[in-house]
């Protein structure tokens, strides 16, 4: 049965633009906490390039999912899912409205919506992919995707080696297409789902992003991934930031250039978070300057 007094409210938006700032407001506001649904900042040891919450932030609510993993833990969206409806039910014992804020859009989706509960796959299966990954590089996962499963390599991020290699884990595991097994219908939750998405005009997004990235390297960001260099086959590390810092300490380009390539890179994935989020009408589209007006809008439609 629908809880009508009780609402997740998700605060979504591209890298950079200010939705922790938001969420923490909020949060204050109505006296509640925040859930991160950004799987980047679920590493403990990955902490300025990822963005995560300052010490100053993360003392004013208390956040969640926030430097809970180790880079060696294996963890997908299915177990956040579960993690976070549980943590969710938990809040909502003393709070009536509950924060989820984040750019992963997959995970986002998989607490509002439910995502396919597949099994796990056996740890040296998972290790032969990665090996193959790290041989013969991604042309070689797309062309075992397209072979197992072109509905889904239609269909795919083709560029996403950890989506390629979830495919082929689950194919593997259950014998079957990834794609005749994918969830078609929205799971129904118990509780009601706000969605605020927050954004700026682009060369303003853009000039935060080239900010953010220039703090990173002020902060000690090439000595962040120079720590974790002896790991840097880890799925947790194949990400913005990390992995322009590693050809910069191979040797491979200049500290500028890797600078460059980072500001290149956090743009695109910028450009595909919004696409991702405006796929659906679901999203009420705010500038994060007016706290004000999604304040009102929450009390209008939190009753």
């Amino acid at each position: 049965m629908l809880n009508s007094g009780k609402y997740l409210v998700v605060i979504a938006g591209p890298t950079a633009v200010g939705k922790t700032d938001i969420a923490i407001q909020l949060a204050k506001t109505w006296n509640s906490e925040v859930i991160s649904a950004d799987s980047r900042q679920f590493y403990d040891e990955m902490s300025i390039g990822t963005a995560k919450p300052d010490i100053q932030q993360l003392s004013e609510v208390k956040h969640h999912f926030i430097g809970h993993l180790s880079v060696h833990d294996y963890y997908n969206v299915s177990r956040f899912e579960n993690d976070a409806l549980q943590l969710v039910q938990h809040l909502f014992e003393k709070n009536s409205l509950v924060f989820m804020v984040g750019g992963s859009g997959l995970y986002i989706d998989a607490v509002c919506n439910g995502i396919d509960d597949f099994p796990d796959t056996e740890p040296e299966y998972r290790n032969y992919l990665k090996g193959i990954y790290r041989d013969e590089g991604i042309a070689k996962l797309q062309e075992m995707i397209s072979a197992l499963d072109p509905e889904y390599f239609a269909t795919v991020d083709i560029n996403n080696p950890n989506r390629l290699l979830r495919a082929l884990e689950v194919c593997h595991t259950t014998g079957k297409k990834f794609s005749e097994q994918r969830l078609n219908s929205p799971r129904k939750r118990d509780f009601q789902i706000i969605k605020i998405g927050l954004n700026m005009p682009r060369p303003e997004l853009f000039s935060r992003i080239e900010s953010r990235v220039d703090q990173m390297v002020e902060q000690g960001l090439v000595e962040e991934v120079q720590r974790l260099l002896p790991y840097r086959h880890l799925n947790a590390l194949n990400t913005v930031g990390y992995k322009e810092i590693f050809e910069y300490l191979d040797s491979k380009i200049t500290l500028d250039q890797a600078i460059i390539n980072i500001k290149t890179s956090t743009r695109r994935y910028a450009k595909r978070q919004l696409t991702w989020f405006n796929r659906t009408d679901e999203y009420k589209w705010f500038e994060p300057s007016q706290l004000k007006e999604i304040t009102n809008y929450l009390t209008e439609n939190c009753k």
